[in-house]
């Protein structure tokens, strides 16, 4: 995607002050406050108007005053039709790109009033957040909207019913002709935003809960892949988009929507039925979205490159918000990626490997080795980009391997179905990722899946983190008789031998050791993330006999645990305190009613502040959930705060919605901008009335896990978008040490949390100096 911001520096069109703070829009001289995220969303859509529509910079004024009844707003932009700019043409309506479904239809709105009180006939509006944009032609004589997908460059009257071709910039441009569009390469974090945006769109509405809005995304970016890959002639139109009806061939707007709505999804079904007839496994259920909801998701979407958008990028930005999703709704364990890393990178996997997991998840070990491999074949071939010769050998080294050599087996349909996405994202490589019990013998696997592949001593990779702290029992799986491990050890000292020797259960981290040994060949390697106590434990001594006389250990790294310990803060109350529904009970110490010493959602008054002046901007994605930090923080002023909820210096927030309840968001706001704040409405905000009270020492109460699960018994609101109520709060209970002893486990906690962020450094630095040393063994190990 173009840097405008860059481009429009270049060209003079605007300019910074030395720290980036403050824009300036050089023809209109007007200097705006730059970290307020609307005002880079305004920047930028200026700037387009300019570079990609040919605007005069002349007839584009911003903050145009706008007089509707007794009231004034301001317009974010108008272009003009006229030199003396009295003859408004455009309607432009700017929002920060975090915007809600709900708050972008209200932008809708807003653009339109200002549409009709403005004088002549404003032809058009545009509204937009940078990630999704909305364009409408204006009929002040009718109460109707007529949706189109684009403004009109200037000098152009005439536009077509869709904006994205392929290969645009290779069509001859002529005066007074439309200007189509290709799909633009973006970055990770925008990538990310948009996935995470359309799937908010998708459950916001309480129609899908988020596990199956997940599952609906997926299938429409899985559209979306297929549709880039579709072979095209320069200026054919992308199906992948909203391509409207014109009022010529349907007057009534309701019903030109409609049917708008049922052309795209018949574009996208068939685009489904196309991907699935090669890859059956993939999706096995129809697209089960309305047409207004894939209309939504493809306004998010249908601008982009996936397919040219940079494989890491891509890549990170689905992992990202998959591993949010998962990890914020179902508390699934995802192996962190320096862990992950450090593995692969010890391995000598090569194009030729055969490599496994038996456990895996969303796919985070294969992609590491896929992306290993992707980079050997850039060291053999390094101007792939440039030589077709070396493009087509540099793209079979690691495809094949992709394609032949990588397998995965996933026992949750849901996730295994997230892993095949994921590989599809990074360029394939999932054929051979399975739905599966990982510990069913291959015959049981060949059945099933008819997948051939996966055959015991066949695999010279295994690298995996199997799930901790189940059992298998007899009685659930019979398959656990087939198991070494599965088996009671033979007592010598009895008079006559045991009939059953089968055991009642045994964990799953026990059984996949066995079930790795099956799958790998002779000198294969097995890379397995385990409990510390199968190394450790006395009653574990027989495991580690067996792994001896199976395996030739080369390493065994051992990994710190990156959490606080919240028991400890806990059992620093006094002894007596025990849990019983939301109430902590101290018989050592007052309890108090947190509505007593505290107010919960105080009014923060703005009154007799300059409009003008900055305040804090902090929304719900800067809150660290672990370390109850603010990661960074943007600014407002304080006429633009009306909507959000708002606070100040030493006030608690505290997260309502899920699952950023669930997770831990809260934090303690400290040296805010002239020390006041706005920011999400998804959070309470608690501030003490006495000074008997902690403001800390509450922070650390709220933030335990015990506390947190309690909450959850006050949610409200629909399936997918719940809050804890207020009542909660007003009636949780407070042991009321005295303030000392507040401020020492505050203090306490403190401490643990910096020692943890120490531990974390500490850890990255152990794992690749752990990775050193193990890769030099294995290569000496090598050379024998």
């Amino acid at each position: 995607m173009k840097d405008y911001i860059q481009l429009g520096l270049d060209k003079g069109l605007i300019s910074f002050n030395e720290d980036r703070s403050r824009i300036t829009y050089t023809y209109q001289k007007k200097e705006r406050n730059y970290n307020n995220p609307e005002e880079k969303v305004q920047a930028e859509t200026f700037l387009r108007l300019i570079l990609d529509y040919n605007y005069p910079e002349n007839r584009i004024q911003q903050y145009v005053p706008v007089t509707r009844g007794s009231e004034t707003k301001e317009a974010d932009i108008i272009v003009y039709d006229d030199e003396l700019c009295l003859s408004p043409r455009i309607v432009v309506e700017c929002k920060r790109q975090d915007i809600s479904e709900a708050e972008f239809l209200q932008a809708i709105e807003q653009a339109y009033s200002y549409a009709y009180f403005l004088p002549c006939d404003v032809k058009y509006v545009w509204v937009t957040s940078r990630i999704r944009n909305e364009y409408y032609e204006v009929d002040k004589n009718s109460n109707t909207r007529n949706q189109i997908p684009d403004i009109p460059q200037f000098g152009v009257e005439t536009i077509a019913s869709y904006k994205y071709v392929y290969g645009a910039q290779y069509m001859e441009h002529e005066d007074g002709k439309q200007q189509f569009f290709d799909l633009a390469v973006i970055d990770q974090s925008e990538l990310t935003r948009r996935f995470k945006q359309a799937h908010e769109a998708l459950w916001a509405g309480g129609q899908l809960n988020p596990s199956e809005a997940f599952d609906e995304l997926d299938k429409l970016i899985f559209c979306k892949i297929w549709d880039e890959r579709k072979p095209r002639k320069i200026g054919e139109p992308y199906d992948f988009q909203i391509i409207t009806v014109s009022k010529q061939e349907e007057s009534d707007a309701a019903n030109r929507k409609a049917k708008e709505n049922k052309n795209l999804l018949d574009r996208i079904k068939a685009l489904y039925e196309e991907g699935r007839k090669r890859d059956k496994e993939v999706f096995r259920d129809d697209i089960r979205l309305t047409p207004e909801k894939v209309r939504t998701v493809v306004g998010y979407l249908e601008s982009v490159n996936l397919g040219e958008t940079d494989l890491d990028s891509k890549g990170r930005a689905f992992e990202t918000f998959m591993g949010s999703f998962f990890r914020g709704n179902f508390g699934q364990y995802f192996t962190p990626r320096e862990i992950v890393k450090f593995i692969v990178d010890v391995l000598p996997i090569t194009q030729d490997s055969r490599v496994l997991d038996t456990s895996c998840g969303s796919g985070g070990f294969l992609l590491y080795a896929l992306n290993k491999v992707r980079e050997q074949a850039t060291e053999y071939y390094p101007n792939y980009n440039h030589d077709v010769r070396q493009h087509d050998r540099w793209f079979k080294h690691w495809h094949d391997f992709a394609e032949k050599n990588l397998f995965g087996i996933e026992i949750s349909e849901q996730i295994s179905r997230a892993a095949k996405m994921n590989m599809i994202i990074h360029d394939d490589g999932h054929t051979n990722v399975i739905t599966s019990d990982g510990l069913v013998p291959d015959e049981t696997i060949f059945t099933k899946t008819n997948n051939l592949g996966f055959k015991y001593g066949t695999f010279d990779f295994i690298i995996t983190n199997p799930p901790f702290g189940s059992t298998i029992r007899q009685s659930e799986q019979a398959y656990l008789k087939t198991y070494q491990l599965g088996k009671k050890e033979e007592d010598w000292l009895a008079v006559k031998a045991i009939p059953e020797n089968t055991r009642d259960g045994q964990s799953t981290e026990v059984l996949f050791i066995e079930q790795d040994y099956k799958f790998l060949k002779e000198g294969g390697y097995l890379a397995i993330v385990l409990p510390d106590g199968i190394l450790t434990n006395s009653s574990m001594q027989y495991v580690r006999t067996q792994i001896e006389d199976w395996f030739r250990i080369v390493a065994v790294v051992k990994s710190r645990q990156f959490y606080i310990n919240r028991s400890a803060l806990e059992g620093r109350l006094d002894p007596s305190v025990y849990k019983e529904g939301i109430k902590l009970i101290s018989e050592k110490y007052d309890n108090v009613k947190l509505s007593n010493c505290a107010w919960i959602n105080p009014n923060t008054s703005f009154k007799g502040k300059d409009a003008e002046t900055p305040i804090s901007f902090i929304p719900m994605e800067v809150i660290d959930e672990c370390y109850s930090e603010i990661t960074s923080m943007s600014e407002k002023i304080i006429g633009e705060s009306s909507g959000f909820t708002r606070f100040q210096n030493g006030d608690l927030l505290w997260a309502k919605i899920t699952p950023c309840m669930q997770n831990g968001k809260s934090v303690v706001v400290r040296d805010l901008k002239n020390g006041l704040g706005c920011g999400s409405t998804e959070f309470f905000v608690i501030r003490p009335r006495t000074s008997q009270l902690s403001i800390d020492y509450l922070q650390a109460l709220l933030h335990m896990k015990a506390i947190r699960k309690t909450a959850m018994l006050y949610f409200g609101g629909s399936a997918g978008q719940q809050r804890v109520s207020a009542n909660f709060l007003e009636n949780f209970n407070v042991p009321l040490p005295p303030i000392e002893k507040q401020e020492e486990i505050a203090h306490h906690v403190a401490e643990l949390r910096q020692k943890a962020k120490a531990l974390q450094v500490e850890g990255r630095l152990q794992l690749e100096k752990a990775k050193q040393e193990v890769e030099q063994m294995i290569i000496e190990d090598r050379l024998k």
